[in-house]
């Protein structure tokens, strides 16, 4: 536990994670080519990215359970292998319609192989910096964002988005197999038959049920909030006259930023834990969000798009930190994938949502408030747990259904 081989393993994990985070950002780069060559709105257009986001949820429900039982290397070399299938059939997509199957029923499901495992897996590794080593890895999603969006639109430009997926594909396979091969070995609990020590918050005087399903809510509702400048940057820069290579410029900042957050945000909740830390992430991402409301300026746009990376980051990891905190080592991968699931359909729905409402008003300003309002129920759940806690350390908490 939190031995040096601890942090190799962590290394390769993050590594992978980059890779195969390239299925939750090749389609905000692909869209506005997407819509132009099947002749789409902007919602319908949308639609392959939701289903993605949907089917990385799903699948990494499936992904975390089979990596509690059976280790980490299955489902990450069959990840790897379903993403060059998925890359080959969207790039050989003869419709919309199989476009977005090869983004819904194979690139999702591949990419989930990459985050939920490797979250759950690298927490069993670690104690004293279990924050910041689940926050590293949950980093690759956000590393990918920031690497993939520019090469990916420059690709488009040279050779097309056909063969540009098609090289994604061959991409994924080739990289992932060997690199997952080294993550052999069980963590040092699992090898040894030792128990596991006791989860050091409880579930807060709730019933187990009840606690999840709070995060799943509040996972839901960040989420919808944290879509709308995720997978719409591109195409609101292109609509403000800036282009898509300017948006995609903007997405890659933002997330860049989002990696410098996530490690931040991980180091502060070994310090003061992980619902405190979520409650920060979440009000600083509503003020970001705020800051969005009306600002149609380039300089504007960079500044708030990095504040909003910087301040949304955090967010997700301190649900997984929240976890093992609350509940028992042996139910990490199914009760991780469940909120993770949850979270991504709400980057799923306020994908969709955003684009519905920006049909309807033909402006990006309503989807915005949309966001701040979803956000608001976020931080209201995440302040009432908080409190659940300290009291809960007083000793006076009760379980309550």
């Amino acid at each position: 536990m939190d031995s040096p081989y601890a942090w190799v393993r962590l290394g390769i994990a993050a590594v992978l994670s980059t890779i195969g985070g390239i299925g939750l950002w090749s389609f905000v780069v692909t869209l506005p080519a997407e819509q132009a060559t099947f002749h789409l709105d902007r919602g319908a257009a949308s639609l392959p990215y939701t289903l993605s986001i949907i089917s990385f949820g799903l699948g990494g429900v499936a992904m975390g359970w089979i990596a509690d039982r059976v280790g980490v290397i299955p489902p990450v070399i069959g990840g790897a292998i379903v993403l060059g299938l998925g890359y080959t059939a969207a790039g050989l997509a003869p419709g919309p319609i199989s476009f977005a199957l090869a983004y819904g029923l194979l690139i999702g499901v591949g990419s989930s192989a990459t985050f939920v495992p490797l979250v759950a897996e690298i927490s069993h590794w670690f104690v004293r910096r279990r924050g910041i080593a689940v926050s590293i890895v949950a980093c690759g999603n956000y590393a990918a964002g920031t690497l993939w969006p520019t090469p990916v639109e420059h690709a488009i430009g040279l050779y097309g988005w056909r063969d540009t997926h098609l090289g994604i594909g061959a991409l994924c396979v080739v990289t992932m197999v060997p690199l997952s091969l080294l993550l052999r070995g069980r963590p040092p609990g699992h090898a040894s038959g030792r128990p596991a020590a006791p989860p050091s918050l409880g579930t807060l005087g709730l019933r187990p049920a009840t606690l999840q399903t709070l995060l799943a809510v509040a996972g839901l509702c960040c989420c919808v909030a944290m879509a709308m400048p995720q997978v719409h940057i591109v195409a609101y820069c292109s609509d403000l006259g800036f282009g898509a290579q300017v948006g995609a410029q903007m997405l890659s900042l933002m997330l860049g930023f989002g990696v410098i957050s996530r490690v931040a945000s991980g180091y502060i909740a070994d310090r003061i834990g992980g619902i405190a830390a979520l409650v920060i992430g979440s009000l600083a991402q509503m003020s970001a969000l705020v800051l969005y409301l009306g600002m149609t300026s380039l300089s504007g746009l960079y500044v708030v798009s990095a504040l909003f990376g910087l301040f949304q980051g955090g967010l997700v990891p301190s649900y997984a930190i929240i976890i093992r905190e609350c509940f028992p080592a042996r139910e990490a991968g199914r009760r991780v994938g469940v909120v993770i699931m949850v979270t991504l359909f709400g980057m799923a729905l306020g994908g969709w949502m955003s684009g519905e409402i920006y049909d309807l008003t033909g402006s990006y300003r309503t989807a915005f408030a949309n966001g701040v309002a979803f956000n608001a129920a976020n931080a209201a759940i995440a302040l009432w747990l908080l409190w659940r806690a300290r009291v809960r350390r007083l000793g006076v908490v009760g379980v309550v259904a």
